[in-house]
């Protein structure tokens, strides 16, 4: 009788294959588990927007997303991926889920205080994911909000120059059926100049039709942790299929998809290196 394995041990199984005959060259499977995982990618993107308002034409906005504080995800490796961020002097700071693998004793406290050490010029935004969810939501919630960043799930604050008006809104995951954009969006005008952080990037395609928001930033796809060339990801999450890494234009709406600084189970990476984005904004040349 055949003998069955787990979906975790097969994965493990199948990229230690990959990775042994595909990876020789460059070490093997030690390149993809000690050096590519520490080697974060700073990548710059200027992105035009439509409607932006003129007195927001070059403002700097920094993304990290899925930080997977756990196992390999320490508070030492994500302090200096803050470090990193704070280098590059933006005005906002987004954080677009998954803060969390599991939960100990010390990691709201990791959370908060990492938070709380990004230095932004107007403030750090956030989105709970799908794992904050699998942990306990409330308890990330409270992290985030005892580091004094903006939490919005289901909500949006207005960013204010020179008399004019950007909004920065986020909906909760959309895997656990928790995201409300209505609500985010509320109070906020049918022309108004909107950014959405939602943590599943494919929630695009629904975001786009309703012609509300100019720009999405997501995380959740990781980027698949593995690409080969010439193929791509080997595995792709629910939700983070369509939409795996980088720039889109869905339906006239700019969508960027980060591809997250920490990692799952396998903890692998390869021609996929974590990723800090920093997005200049532009006026779009038809608005």
């Amino acid at each position: 009788m055949p003998t069955r394995i787990s979906r975790r041990r097969f994965l493990k199984t199948a990229l230690s294959g990959t990775l042994g005959l595909g990876l020789t060259a460059v070490g093997g499977a030690a390149y993809a588990t000690r050096i590519e995982p520490e080697w974060v990618e700073v990548t710059r993107v200027t992105v035009p927007l439509r409607g932006l308002p003129p007195a927001f034409a070059g403002f700097t906005l920094a993304q990290i997303s899925d930080l997977h504080l756990g196992a390999w995800m320490t508070l030492d490796r994500l302090l200096s991926a803050v470090a990193q961020v704070n280098a590059l002097a933006p005005d906002v700071i987004a954080v677009t889920g998954d803060f969390v693998s599991r939960i100990w004793s010390g990691t709201p406290g990791e959370i908060t205080r990492a938070l709380a050490a990004l230095r932004p010029r107007e403030g750090v935004a956030a989105v709970l994911g799908n794992h904050d969810h699998w942990t306990h939501a409330p308890t990330v919630r409270r992290a985030i909000l005892d580091s004094g960043a903006w939490l919005l799930d289901n909500r949006h604050v207005a960013l204010r120059r020179n008399g004019e008006t950007l909004y920065l809104a986020g909906v909760d995951d959309i895997w656990e059926a928790q995201h409300d954009l209505d609500a985010a969006l509320r109070d906020v005008p049918p022309d108004g100049a909107a950014i959405l952080l939602a943590h599943e990037p494919d929630y695009a395609d629904a975001v786009a039709a309703t012609g509300r928001i100019a720009l999405q930033l997501s995380g959740h796809s990781h980027g698949g942790q593995v690409r080969l060339p010439g193929y791509g990801a080997l595995i792709l999450p629910w939700l983070g299929r369509k939409y795996d890494l980088g720039l889109y234009d869905v339906g006239g709406m700019a969508l960027y998809v980060n591809r997250g600084l920490g990692m799952e189970n396998p903890a692998v990476r390869f021609n996929c290196r974590p990723e800090i984005t920093l997005l200049t904004l532009a006026r779009a040349d038809r608005d």
